[in-house]
């Protein structure tokens, strides 16, 4: 077994180790959820935590860690009878993002069930992570169907498994410690919520303190033993401090003033139910119990606030987690019941964002649509701007868009937008099983053993099923794709208020795409060429900030634009093919270089057609004279067209229908 690298010798990252402290000494307090970049030091400091936990009692021989002084009567194992129990470490259970459904809350075997009436269970991640820790590394890319039973487990303190009606229940308590990289896009707010605390890491910019991180860990990785020894030192430290946070723990008192403090902070920053409340409360009880103290301070609140709130707070989902120190130190000061005088220290423990720190060791032309260079409006170019150039355009205030989906059925991720053959959802039929069997189609295997009784011999009640009766069940649901978007920020959109229009058109698409678990993807094209603004990623936000700051002006080179997308798709395809791409074009239609630019955009739209990519234009063009060329666009790509009020889901035009392409396309 490997050496896990020393908690205590992980540099800096104060707000990290204090969380992870906190968790260890008060499991109560509901878990971790670490977001930032990545090498930061994420992984490694939640791995290492373990090895600080206290050893665990178990029952022997119980595979599902039930503690000998009060067994869980329902535990599959049992029951078990009094005596002398186990010590065995504390585990960190591991949930990879591509687990299986089977694998996270165990397998039950359906054939032993029906023909036996045995309920054979092989426990799951669930079962091993009671009493423990259960990681989630990137759990911001993990399936939408493990999240709900994630949900299900962390809210209930149990695991159920059902299948046609044969149930195994076991307790499953865990400590829940998640870490994510933002850019990747974000978590569900269910899932979120279920997270006690929060913390943001990033690497220092301070040398003196990279150089100690290159110098610690080119010597574990040199000697990872040795290197350990070094920290065992500090590392007893740490852990006896846990031992006795933990066992002063039921002796503080939290007071009512500390409490007007936690219920006004949470009402100040508009946090939704009472969750932020008591998980701050518990924060702030294990705080004291961390620094030695019985009682809980105004520092103690304030940093509970600074670690419990940011996630829950109220925010638009592209707005970036945190609070208002500022608001927050006055409301604990309102609510102190003391003069301004009589105000603790801030400069002391707990007054900063840091909190108090774990003790550790060193640290185309004419009528056919072609427009001149100028901004589309007559606004004066300002002065500073490059040639051809306007700065940005802020973006209007986003709606709620209406749904565009791919015709169709996929069998892509579990998402939200088209529909797809999918783990979870209606069941449409029944097949038999490859591989595994995981939902059963009892009808059908009934159906299927049914003429086959006499023949095998059948003499009592039970029905005799064999292996190739099974069926498994044929859902449907849905699932996430690739929105690609396409956006013009050339001259011929160059009017402020109409690009922001355009830009909170494309801001609600996102929103939308946010929602229902897609990957987006942002090609520009403005002055000679077009550029991947953003390559195709989950992190819907970074789309958003680069939309934000997108200047307009110059020519509209919509070819480019559109093969420059093509490309975008095509290594998309290789990489994710079971992932189906939505292509939604934002601009008027009009095109300028070459000698026959808008029919040179009519070729490049063909290929996404002759592909059977879907595809919507958001038709941008206004004004008492329209020249039509964004509905032709749309017929040449196999889409439909829409203006920017027919995106708005509350406009009359604006129904829940697919984006149609050709009948042949459909069938």
């Amino acid at each position: 077994m490997s050496t896990p690298y020393p908690f205590t010798a992980v540099v800096g990252q104060d707000d990290l180790r204090l969380a992870l402290l906190l968790n260890a000494v008060s499991p109560a307090v509901g878990g971790v959820l670490v977001r930032g970049e990545k090498g930061t030091a994420k992984s490694t400091a939640v791995r290492a935590l373990s090895a600080l936990l206290p050893e665990v009692a178990v029952v022997p021989g119980c595979r599902f860690s039930c503690d000998p002084a009060s067994p869980d009567p329902s535990c599959p194992d049992g029951p078990h009878e009094p005596g002398p129990g186990a010590h065995r470490p504390a585990r960190m259970v591991e949930l990879p993002v591509g687990a299986s459904e089977d694998r996270l809350v165990g397998a039950l075997d359906i054939e032993r069930a029906l023909a036996e009436g045995v309920k054979a269970f092989e426990p799951g991640l669930l079962a091993d992570a009671h009493r423990g820790i259960l990681y989630v590394d990137e759990v911001n890319l993990l399936h939408d169907h493990l999240v709900d039973l994630l949900l299900d487990a962390a809210a209930m303190g149990a695991s159920y498994v059902e299948r046609e009606g044969v149930s195994v229940r076991h307790a499953s308590k865990f400590l829940l410690v998640g870490t994510m990289n933002p850019e990747e896009g974000e978590l569900r707010p269910q899932l979120l919520d279920r997270f006690g605390l929060t913390v943001e890491v990033a690497a220092s910019r301070e040398p003196d303190q990279r150089v100690e991180v290159v110098k610690r860990r080119l010597a574990y990785d040199d000697d990872p033993a040795a290197f350990a020894a070094r920290w065992a030192e500090e590392e007893a430290a740490v852990r006896q401090r846990i031992a006795a946070a933990r066992r002063l723990l039921p002796q503080v008192r939290l007071g009512d003033g500390a409490l007007r403090q936690i219920a006004a902070t949470c009402a100040a920053f508009e946090v939704d139910g009472m969750r932020a409340d008591i998980v701050m409360a518990r924060t702030a009880t294990a705080l004291a119990a961390w620094a030695g103290r019985t009682d809980v301070l105004a520092e103690d609140v304030r940093q509970a606030a600074l670690l419990a709130l940011p996630h829950r707070r109220r925010r638009n989902p592209f707005d970036a987690p945190g609070l208002d120190e500022d608001k927050l130190d006055q409301t604990l000061e309102e609510f102190s019941g003391e003069s301004p005088d009589e105000d603790p220290d801030p400069d002391g423990p707990g007054g900063g964002g840091g909190g108090p720190a774990p003790e550790a060791g060193p640290q185309g032309g004419g009528d056919t649509g072609a427009r001149p260079e100028e901004g589309d409006g007559g606004e004066p170019q300002p002065s500073g701007a490059g040639a051809g150039e306007q700065p940005a355009a802020r973006a209007a205030e986003p709606f709620r868009a209406r749904v565009l989906s791919v015709p169709g059925v996929g069998e892509g991720v579990a998402g939200r937008r088209s529909r797809a053959r999918t783990e979870h959802g209606r069941t449409t039929g029944a097949r038999r099983p490859r591989g595994a069997l995981t939902k059963l189609h009892l009808a059908a295997t009934v159906q299927a053993a049914a003429p086959h009784q006499r023949a095998r011999g059948r003499s009592g009640p039970g029905l005799v099923v064999r292996r190739d009766d099974l069926r498994q069940a044929v859902r449907e649901g849905r699932e996430g794709n690739l929105v690609l978007f396409v956006v013009d920020a050339s001259g011929s959109m160059a009017a402020r208020q109409r690009m922001s229009a355009v830009k909170g058109a494309v801001l609600s698409l996102l929103l939308d795409a946010y929602q229902r678990r897609d990957k987006v993807g942002l090609v520009t094209f403005r002055g000679r060429d077009a550029q991947v603004a953003l390559p195709p990623t989950s992190s819907v936000d970074a789309a958003a900030a680069r939309l934000e700051s997108l200047p307009t002006g110059g020519r509209t080179p919509l070819a480019a634009g559109l093969l420059r997308a093509h490309e975008v798709l095509r290594v998309e395809r290789l990489r994710d093919p079971a992932r189906r791409a939505l292509l939604v074009v934002v601009t008027d239609g009009r095109a300028t270089g070459g000698p026959d630019p808008v029919a040179l955009a009519g070729r490049a739209a063909r290929l996404f057609a002759a592909e059977g990519v879907a595809s919507v234009v958001v038709d941008c063009e206004s004004g008492p004279v329209r020249l039509g060329l964004a509905g032709r666009l749309a017929g040449e790509l196999g889409g439909t067209a829409v203006t920017l009020d027919e995106l708005r889901a509350d406009s009359i035009a604006g129904l829940v229908r697919d984006v149609q392409g050709t009948s042949r396309r459909a069938a």
